[in-house]
């Protein structure tokens, strides 16, 4: 049986709180990524908030913010659905399809970041192409992430 261990990303970039949305979208460009957690700091990596490329175009671009001068904090996602390393793959998986989200951060019991589940993840490491599918129709259900 797979556990999210075995196919998320390990440590993945974060971002605080405090860091300008312009920052993170530079970072985001670079590293070619959508999602970013964000923490309280970088020695307990402890999940505070998700930002992600979507949040930045409808909550900044959409708005006309100002993103130099915006804080991640002003525009991230607080409440994160979330799994932990040794969960079994399926119930990330189920909570991908109920919450309706393209990814899904992995933490610890402390709640620091370990990983994080894409749906790309999913499709590159899972080897099960019915069941990668399924998932992704079910999360594209939606368009609230």
């Amino acid at each position: 049986m797979k556990t999210c261990k075995d196919v998320m990303t390990p440590n993945p970039i974060c971002c605080l709180p405090t860091d300008t949305v312009a920052s993170v979208a530079q970072i985001m460009k670079q590293e070619n990524i959508g999602p970013m957690p964000v923490i309280d700091n970088k020695e307990s990596r402890k999940l505070i908030g998700i930002i992600t490329d979507r949040d930045l175009a409808m909550k900044i671009v959409g708005e006309g913010r100002d993103a130099e001068a915006t804080k991640v904090e002003a525009v991230m996602t607080r409440k994160v659905v979330t799994c932990r390393a040794d969960d079994e793959l399926k119930q990330a998986l189920k909570a991908m399809s109920d919450h309706q989200i393209r990814r899904i951060v992995i933490v610890d019991n402390a709640n620091k970041v370990m990983g994080i589940i894409s749906q790309a993840d999913l499709a590159t490491r899972m080897n099960q192409p019915e069941k990668t599918a399924e998932v992704v129709k079910d999360i594209s259900q939606s368009n609230t992430e």
